[in-house]
C-alpha cells in the first residue's frame, strides 16, 4: 500500500474497536433508538425531514450494501455509487465493518433507522483493513464525491499530524459547495492529538460524548488534586456520592496478596493480569477478593502501555456473581504514578454529555477552535457487516451522527452554503459539563453537543460560528463582527450575554444584519481565555464561543500587492522575532525580524494567512499573533508555490488510518 512520506515524522494512528455482539433482536431494536432520538431527531422526522435527496459520501473501508437495512447497489438504490481504491474495478464492498458502522448511524433504513434513513450513500473504499490507507486515497476519494456531486461527505478515519494533500483537498471541496464531516480522532485525553482532516479549518470536526444509555457510567478519579483518566468496567454501578479513602496497593488482587493488608474501607489499586503465566485471572475473580477483604473500591492498572475497558460480566464468572464495589481501570504509566499516592477520591455517575475519555483534544491552531462540536460516540449501536449489529464506540461514530443531522437540515434548508450549515449546527449545540457542573473547556468540547431539533428550529445563520481573537498591552481591545442572517422574518427582539473572565469588559452594538463586538482586557493577565457569546433570539439559544490572546508584545501584517509586512511590538527590548505564516491549505512558511531588519513575505494565492511570532526578549520567548486575509491579488498574479527541495531526506514516514475505539476485555 502507498504510504504517506514527509521529512522525519512518523504518521500512524493503531486501530482498535469496542464491539459487544447483541443476543436476540429485541435488545437490538431497543438499544439502536437511544443516540439518534437523543439528539433530538424527532423533531425533523415530524415535520417530514428524513434526508430524502441529499447525498452523502462515506469515505472509508466500503460498505456491506447487502445488508438489510443499508441495501442495494445503484442508482435508485441506498448506496447509488463509489469507487474501490483498494481494488479499482471492484464494488466497494466492506470487508472490514467499519464503513458499514458509520453508514447505519448516517442512514440505515430498515430494523433501525439511522439520523437521515432516506439520504442517499456514496461509497468510496480507502482501506481494505482499517490498518492503513494512504493520505493520497484520501485526497482522491474527496475529488471523487465532488466529482460525484455529492452534498455532505463524512470521513471518519485520517493521520495524526496536519497533511496539507488533505488539507487542500477538503477545501476544495467546501469550495464546491460540499460540507465536510471529520472525526476528531481517538487520541484522548492528551490534548493537542487531532490530525487531518480533523484539524482543517473549514471541516466539521466532531469529538464524541458518551450516549444515553445507562451504561453511559462516567469515573473520574482525583489524586492529590490531580485528575486522572479511569473506565469503569462493565457491571459497575454508579455511586451516589464520591468515594474519598486511602490507597493500597493490593499486588495483582489475588486472596494471597489481601492476608497481611488493612484495606479495609480503602480504594485499592492492583495490576492487571497475573503473576502466573497459566492463570487467568479475571477482573471479577479480583472485585471478588478486594471487596471480601473489606475494599470500599478497586482500580486495575494495565500491565502494558494504554488504558482498556474491562467487563466485569461474562461468559465466565461463576454462577450467582454480582459485583460488590466499584472497579475501574486506568493506563499502565497513571497506575503506576499513583501506587505510592496516600487517599484518592473516586466518583462514578451517570452523564450521557461528558466528554469520553477517548475523544481527541486540540487546539489545533492558536488561530481557530478545535473541536468544532460533540456528538454520542460511546456505546453506539449500529450496523455490522454480514446483516449484523454491534455497538461500539469512537469519534468515527460521532461524526456520522453530525453528517446526518447536516443532511436534515440541508434537506429543509437546500440554499445554504456548508458554513452555514456549520454555523446552525454548532451555535444550537448543548453544553457539555464535567462532575462538578463545570463547561468543559473549548478545546476539549468546542461549542457542545449536537441538538438537531434546536438546529432545525433555528431561524438565524451566525457566522463565523466561533473566533479567535488577540489583543496585547500597546492594543488592548479586541473586536470581532458577528453576521447575522435571518431564515425566516427580520432580526429582531435580539438580547446578548458575555460569559467568560471578570477582567475583560465587553459590549456590543447591532447595526442591521451585524453584530459588532468590542473585548477590552483591563488586567495584564497574560495567556489565552476562553469566552462563549449567548444570543437570544426567537426562543432559541445561539452559543459562539471564543478565545482570546492577551500577549505582552504583537505583530501586525499589512498586504501591499503581492507581499505582505511585519511591523513586530514590544514593550521591553527585543532582539529577533521568528514569524512563523500559515494558509488555509496548511502551507507554512517563516520569515525572521530584527528591530533593524524589516519583515515581510511574498505570497502567491489569496487565502487567510495565520501569523505566529516568538519574541526574543531577554532571553526568553514571548508571543504575539495576528491574521490577515489576502483578497487584492490578480489571477493572472497567482501562481503555485513550490519550496526548495529538501536537501537531505531524513526518513521514510508511514501514512495511518484512525478508526477509532477501544477493545474490551475479561482480564
Amino acid at each position: 500500500m502507498k504510504t504517506l512520506v514527509v521529512c522525519g515524522i512518523v504518521i500512524f494512528l493503531t486501530v482498535s474497536l469496542l464491539t459487544q455482539q447483541l443476543e436476540s433482536d429485541n435488545d437490538i431494536h431497543i438499544l439502536l433508538q437511544k443516540s439518534v432520538p437523543f439528539v433530538g431527531t424527532e423533531t425533523p422526522r415530524m415535520q417530514g425531514a428524513d434526508g430524502s435527496g441529499i447525498r452523502i459520501a462515506i469515505i472509508d473501508t466500503g460498505v456491506d450494501f447487502e445488508h438489510p437495512d443499508l441495501l442495494g447497489w445503484g442508482p435508485g438504490k441506498k448506496v447509488v455509487g463509489g469507487f474501490n481504491f483498494i481494488q479499482q474495478g471492484s464494488l466497494p464492498r466492506d470487508t472490514n465493518g467499519h464503513g458499514t458502522q458509520v453508514a447505519g448511524v448516517i442512514a440505515a433504513d430498515g430494523q433501525i433507522q439511522g439520523m437521515a434513513p432516506k439520504a442517499e450513500i456514496l461509497s468510496y473504499k480507502v482501506s481494505e483493513d482499517g490498518e492503513g490507507v494512504s493520505p493520497e486515497l484520501i485526497m482522491q476519494a474527496i475529488k471523487k464525491a465532488i466529482k460525484d456531486k455529492a452534498d455532505i461527505i463524512n470521513i471518519s478515519l485520517g493521520v495524526n499530524k496536519t497533511n496539507a494533500q488533505i488539507e487542500r483537498a477538503v477545501n476544495l471541496a467546501s469550495q464546491n459547495g460540499i460540507l465536510v464531516v471529520t472525526a476528531a480522532g481517538n487520541d484522548g485525553p492528551d490534548s493537542e492529538t487531532i490530525g487531518s482532516p480533523g484539524r482543517n479549518f473549514k471541516s466539521i470536526t466532531v469529538g464524541a460524548t458518551y450516549n444515553n444509555l445507562t451504561s453511559s457510567l462516567v469515573a473520574t478519579l482525583e489524586v492529590d488534586k490531580k485528575p486522572y483518566t479511569v473506565i469503569p468496567m462493565i457491571g459497575t454501578s454508579k455511586l451516589l456520592e464520591p468515594i474519598t479513602e486511602k490507597l493500597v496497593f493490593g499486588g495483582y488482587g489475588k486472596v494471597n496478596d489481601f492476608e497481611e493488608l488493612d484495606v479495609k474501607d480503602a480504594i485499592v489499586i492492583v495490576e492487571r493480569g497475573s503473576d502466573d503465566d497459566e492463570e487467568m485471572l479475571y477482573f471479577s475473580a479480583k472485585e471478588e477478593n478486594a471487596a471480601a477483604a473489606g475494599a470500599r473500591a478497586l482500580i486495575i492498572y494495565n500491565n502494558q502501555p494504554g488504558i482498556f475497558l474491562g467487563e466485569l460480566i461474562h461468559e465466565f464468572i461463576r454462577p450467582g456473581y454480582v459485583p460488590q464495589i466499584p472497579v475501574v481501570s486506568i493506563d499502565r504509566q497513571e497506575g503506576l504514578e499513583i501506587i505510592e499516592s496516600d487517599s484518592g477520591v473516586l466518583h462514578l455517575f451517570y452523564n450521557p454529555d461528558y466528554v469520553a475519555h477517548f475523544s481527541s483534544r486540540g487546539p489545533v491552531s492558536p488561530f481557530y477552535i478545535k473541536p468544532d462540536i460533540l456528538a454520542p460516540g460511546a456505546y453506539i449501536n449500529t450496523t455490522q457487516k454480514h446483516a449484523g449489529y454491534n455497538i461500539t464506540s469512537g469519534t468515527s461514530y460521532a461524526a456520522p451522527h453530525v453528517s446526518g443531522a447536516a443532511a436534515l437540515l440541508l434537506q429543509k434548508n437546500p440554499e445554504l452554503i456548508p458554513q452555514e450549515i456549520k454555523s446552525l449546527l454548532l451555535t444550537t449545540s448543548k453544553p457539555v459539563s464535567d462532575a462538578y457542573g463545570n463547561e468543559f473547556s473549548i478545546h476539549d468540547a468546542g461549542a457542545g453537543r449536537l441538538d438537531i431539533k434546536s438546529a432545525f428550529d433555528a431561524r438565524l445563520v451566525i457566522t463565523p460560528p466561533n473566533f479567535v481573537v488577540s489583543a496585547s498591552t500597546d492594543d488592548p481591545v479586541a473586536q470581532q463582527q458577528l453576521h447575522l442572517k435571518p431564515l425566516r422574518g427580520a432580526i429582531n427582539d435580539i438580547s446578548v450575554e458575555f460569559v467568560g473572565p471578570e477582567f475583560i469588559e465587553f459590549s456590543h452594538v447591532l447595526e442591521k444584519d451585524t453584530l459588532y463586538i468590542t473585548m477590552s482586557v483591563n488586567e495584564e493577565r497574560f495567556g489565552s481565555h476562553e469566552g462563549r457569546i449567548i444570543l437570544y433570539h426567537d426562543n432559541t439559544r445561539y452559543t459562539i464561543p471564543h478565545i482570546i490572546h492577551y500577549t505582552q508584545g504583537s505583530i501586525s501584517a499589512v498586504q501591499q500587492d503581492t507581499r505582505i509586512y511585519f511591523d513586530v511590538y514590544h514593550p521591553k527590548e527585543w532582539s529577533f522575532a521568528k514569524i512563523t505564516v500559515t494558509d488555509t491549505d496548511g502551507d507554512t512558511r517563516i520569515v525572521t525580524a530584527t528591530p533593524y531588519k524589516n519583515a515581510f513575505l511574498d505570497i502567491y494565492k489569496n487565502s487567510i494567512y495565520w501569523i505566529d511570532a516568538k519574541i526574543r526578549v531577554d532571553g526568553n520567548s514571548s508571543k504575539a499573533f495576528d491574521i490577515i486575509k489576502t483578497d487584492m491579488i490578480e489571477s493572472d498574479k497567482m501562481y503555485v508555490y513550490i519550496p526548495e527541495r529538501p536537501i537531505l531526506i531524513i526518513g521514510v514516514i508511514l501514512g495511518g488510518v484512525c478508526i477509532f475505539g477501544i477493545i474490551k476485555t475479561r482480564f
